[in-house]
C-alpha cells in the first residue's frame, strides 16, 4: 500500500469515526434528528468508496465506535458509585462495549457492500441490512437495544407514528434512507442517481403524511378519564441512595411526598381510588415477610389506594428456602396487603447479576448493584391485575427498551408501569430512557407511567406524547389520571412480522436494482 492510499484510509477511518459521533447527537437530549441522516450520508459514500467489503465493514465499525462511544457516554457515570471497581473503570467500560456493539453497524456496512455495488440499491441493501443488525443487537447474549437509530425521529411526530406500524427498526431503515436521500444528491452523482434520491425523499415524505392513519389519529376523541395517577419523584441521588444513616429519612420522604399528593386529592371516595407510583428499589427492605414495614408504607394512602414500588423480591425453593433475590415491582393495598407481584426479567449484565463471576472476579470486575449476590431473573412479559383499577404490565428500568418484548400478547394490559433508577446516569442516559419509552407506547397502542428518583418521571399516552413530567434533579410528584389504551396497533399484533417484510422489500430491491443496473 502505498503512502498515499494510507493517508486516503486514514481520513477515511476519521471521517467514519466523526460522522458516527456527529450522528449520535441527534438522540435526546439533543434531538438534533437531522445529524442521523447525515452521518449515514458520510458512511454510505465510505462504503461506496472502500473497495472490498471487508473494508466497508471496517468503515462501518469506526463509525459504530464512535456513534455509541458519543450516546453510551453516560455509562461511565455509573462507575462514580460504587468502590469495587476504579472510577476510571467506568470509561474502559464504555469504549469497550462500544467497541463490541460496533460490530453491528460493521456487519450491516459489509453486507451493504456486498450486496450492491452501485449507489442507489446500496442505499436499499444498508437500510435493510441496519434494521437485521438492529435486531441483532435486541437479542444476542442477552441484547442492548439502547438508541436504536429510529428512536433519531421522535422529535418529528409524523414520521415516530409509524413506529406503530413498523417498530423502532422500521424508523432506522427509513432513518438510514433519509440519509441515502442525502448522499444521492452530492457532487459526484448522475441524474439517475439523483432521481432515484428525490424519490426516496419524496416517499419519506408521503409516509410522513400518512403516518396518522398508522397510528393513533391526532385528534381522537376524548374519552373517559382514567384513574388517578400519583408519580412520585424524591430526587434521592445514587450517591446516598444506599447509605444506612439515611434509610429511614429516604422512606419518609417517599411517604410524605405521597400522602400530601393524596390529600390534595381530597377524601377518598368508593371505587375512585388513586395509584400511586414509586421508582424501582424505593424501599430496599424486602416487604414480603415485614408485616410492619408495609403498614407503615400503607400509612401514605387512603382507603381504596393503591402503591406500586420497587422493591426486593425473595426467591424460595419448594422447601421454603431462601435461594435468590429479585429485583421486584410490588402493587399493596391501603389495608397493608400485596396483591401483586413481578420480578424483572431481563436483567443486566454487571449491573444485577455477574455473568462468568469467576472469570469476571479474576479480572477484577464487580456488580455495580451493591451486594455479593446475583439477582434472579423472572418469566419475562406478564399483566399484573390490580384490584379496582386497569390491568398494567410491569418493567422495570431497562425492560422498556426492548421492542416486541414489553407485553403479555395472552392477556394485553391497559397500561405500562415502567419503574426505574436512572440516577446512575448523569444528564443523558435518562432523557434517552423516556425517549425509548415513548417508541413503546407509540409501537404498542398503550401509556405508560415513569417513575424514577432523580428523573425524568411522567406519564405517556399512547400516541408517545408526554403529557406530564418531572425532570433531572427536581424532587416532585406529578398528578393526572391514566390516559387511555388504544386498540392494539399493527405491530403490537404481529411484532417484527412488518418491519421484517419492509426490510425485506428493501433488500429484494436494492440487489434486483443493483443486478438489473436500473438505477
Amino acid at each position: 500500500m502505498t503512502n498515499r492510499n494510507i493517508v486516503k484510509l486514514l481520513r477515511m477511518s476519521l471521517a467514519a469515526v466523526l460522522a458516527g459521533a456527529i450522528s449520535a447527537l441527534a438522540f435526546a437530549p439533543w434531538d438534533w434528528w437531522l445529524l442521523a441522516a447525515l452521518g449515514i450520508a458520510v458512511l454510505l459514500a465510505l462504503l461506496h468508496a472502500s473497495t472490498t467489503a471487508l473494508r466497508a465493514a471496517g468503515m462501518g465499525w469506526l463509525f459504530g465506535v464512535g456513534h455509541f462511544c458519543v450516546s453510551l457516554s453516560w455509562i461511565a457515570k455509573a462507575f462514580t458509585f460504587q468502590s469495587a471497581m476504579p472510577p476510571a473503570m467506568g470509561w474502559v467500560a464504555v469504549a469497550g462495549l462500544s467497541m463490541f456493539l460496533a460490530l453491528y453497524p460493521a456487519l450491516a456496512a459489509g453486507a451493504a457492500r456486498l450486496g450492491a455495488q452501485r449507489r442507489a440499491p446500496m442505499v436499499l441493501v444498508l437500510a435493510a441490512s441496519w434494521m437485521l443488525a438492529e435486531w441483532l443487537r435486541g437479542w444476542v447474549l442477552t441484547g442492548f437495544a439502547w438508541n436504536p437509530l429510529g428512536a433519531a425521529w421522535l422529535p418529528v411526530a409524523d414520521m415516530a407514528r409509524l413506529a406503530a406500524l413498523i417498530g423502532s427498526l422500521g424508523l432506522s431503515g427509513l432513518m438510514v434512507l433519509a440519509g441515502g436521500a442525502f448522499w444521492l444528491q452530492a457532487p459526484g452523482t448522475t441524474r439517475r442517481e439523483r432521481l432515484a434520491g428525490t424519490g426516496i425523499a419524496g416517499a419519506l415524505l408521503l409516509a410522513g403524511l400518512l403516518a396518522p392513519t398508522a397510528g393513533p389519529a391526532k385528534n381522537a376523541p376524548a374519552r373517559t378519564p382514567g384513574p388517578t395517577l400519583i408519580v412520585v419523584q424524591p430526587n434521592i441521588g445514587q450517591d446516598e441512595k444506599y447509605d444506612p444513616a439515611a434509610a429511614d429519612r429516604h422512606l419518609r420522604q417517599y411517604i410524605d411526598m405521597s400522602a400530601r399528593a393524596l390529600a390534595r386529592l381530597g377524601p377518598a371516595v368508593p371505587g375512585r381510588g388513586a395509584i400511586v407510583i414509586w421508582p424501582e428499589g424505593a424501599v430496599l427492605d424486602p416487604m414480603e415477610p415485614d408485616e410492619a414495614l408495609r403498614r407503615r408504607l400503607a400509612t401514605a394512602l387512603r382507603p381504596g389506594d393503591l402503591l406500586l414500588t420497587g422493591g426486593t423480591g425473595l426467591v424460595a425453593n419448594t422447601e421454603g428456602r431462601l435461594v435468590a433475590y429479585a429485583n421486584s415491582l410490588f402493587a399493596m393495598d391501603s389495608m397493608a396487603r400485596l396483591v401483586g407481584r413481578y420480578d424483572k426479567a431481563h436483567l443486566v449484565p454487571l449491573g444485577e447479576y455477574v455473568p462468568a463471576r469467576a472469570l469476571m472476579a479474576r479480572l477484577g470486575l464487580a456488580r455495580l448493584v451493591p451486594g455479593n449476590y446475583d439477582f434472579a431473573a423472572g418469566p419475562g412479559p406478564r399483566t399484573l391485575g390490580l384490584p379496582g383499577f386497569p390491568a398494567t404490565g410491569p418493567m422495570v428500568c431497562y425492560e422498556i427498551i426492548f421492542p416486541g418484548a414489553v407485553v403479555d400478547p395472552r392477556n394485553r394490559p391497559a397500561w405500562l408501569a415502567n419503574v426505574s433508577n436512572d440516577a446512575w446516569y448523569g444528564p443523558t442516559g435518562p432523557p434517552q430512557h423516556l425517549a425509548q419509552a415513548r417508541l413503546r407506547a407509540i409501537e404498542e397502542g398503550l401509556p405508560i407511567v415513569r417513575s424514577t428518583p432523580t428523573g425524568v418521571s411522567g406519564v405517556i399516552d399512547a400516541a408517545g406524547v408526554v403529557r406530564a413530567t418531572i425532570g433531572l434533579g427536581v424532587a416532585g410528584t406529578v398528578t393526572a389520571a391514566l390516559p387511555p389504551p388504544l386498540p392494539p396497533t399493527p405491530f403490537a399484533r404481529s411484532g417484527h412480522v412488518l418491519p421484517g417484510l419492509l426490510g425485506l422489500l428493501l433488500l429484494s430491491l436494492g440487489i434486483a436494482a443493483d443486478r438489473r443496473k436500473i438505477i
